[in-house]
């Protein structure tokens, strides 16, 4: 058995005895941006009509845009276990956390939305919910702004923070069929006052709000226990899937990682850039060449 799945039963035993994590000490402190009356999402929004930009993808880091591969069926198996628990709760928003930054939640949130939106052509949308250090718009070539942030603070629409890929006529079909489903939100201008923006309770009905729009929502959020953000974005979200990285995090790292979403509905534990998988296991592994760490 997985010390991964080890370390969530353990915690589940030892989540009283868990002390709460503070956020880091800050010389400067943050000014806070100001959260505006956001406008109603009409139930009618247009898709149709989000503007498309010619992206630049990281295809080295995006190993789902593929048609075939080892790593193309590791995320279909992600993809199928995510699916099979819609039998047994109502599942659509999915925040993708880690317990310290460099354990790959970003990497694993993009090429999982990717592999949902291959899948019978759903309609995904992937949101950067860093916003402290947002690096999906990096992976996806996107523009970063106007994002999550400006539209919190009422100095962009939604229609001007959300973003389509412009597939090039002479794109594989990876390409064209992983991208054509897929709306993204980055996480616009960078604040150290983000866990505030993210308890918002206009971020809450953003996500209700485009909810009825989308087939599936995929959140990518800062490392828990770095910050409080995740926790705080957690609620607006239906469940919590957490990364880990294969012979890199610690056992006690896994347990924190854990007991701190625990008010929330944990998924489960993927573990990042394996080598060896255990023979035995209740997780679910990636095993890239490239052992991405975003």
């Amino acid at each position: 058995m997985s010390r991964i799945y080890d370390a969530i039963q353990r915690a589940d035993r030892e989540r009283n005895g868990l002390q709460e994590l503070e956020e880091p000490h800050r010389a400067e402190a943050p000014i806070a941006p100001c959260i505006a009356d956001v406008p109603e999402i009409k139930s009618a929004l247009d898709l149709e009509k989000i503007v498309h930009y010619p992206w630049k993808p990281l295809e080295a880091s995006l190993p789902t845009l593929a048609n075939v591969g080892a790593s193309v069926e590791q995320f279909r198996g992600l993809r199928a276990h995510v699916d099979q628990l819609r039998i047994h709760a109502s599942i659509k928003t999915i925040l993708v956390s880690s317990g310290m930054p460099g354990e790959g939640k970003t990497f694993i949130a993009a090429n999982l939305a990717l592999s949902m939106a291959r899948n019978a052509l759903s309609s995904i949308l992937l949101i950067d919910g860093d916003l402290r250090r947002g690096s999906l718009h990096k992976l996806l070539g996107a523009p970063s702004s106007p994002g999550l942030t400006d539209y919190i603070a009422g100095t962009a629409d939604l229609m001007s923070i959300m973003q389509r890929y412009e597939v090039p006529e002479n794109a594989n079909a990876g390409l064209a069929r992983g991208f054509s489903h897929v709306t993204f939100i980055p996480a616009g201008i960078s604040t150290d006052n983000s866990c505030e923006v993210v308890a918002s309770p206009r971020m809450r009905d953003l996500i209700a709000g485009l909810g009825p729009h989308f087939d599936w929502i995929v959140i990518d959020s800062p490392p828990v226990l770095a910050v409080t953000d995740a926790v705080e974005l957690a609620r607006s979200a239906d469940a919590v899937l957490l990364v880990a990285r294969g012979a890199e995090t610690p056992l006690d790292t896994a347990q924190h990682t854990q007991a701190a979403f625990s008010n929330s509905r944990i998924l489960g534990f993927v573990l990042n850039a394996v080598k060896e998988v255990p023979r035995h296991s209740y997780s679910y592994y990636y095993g890239g060449e490239a052992g991405q760490r975003q």
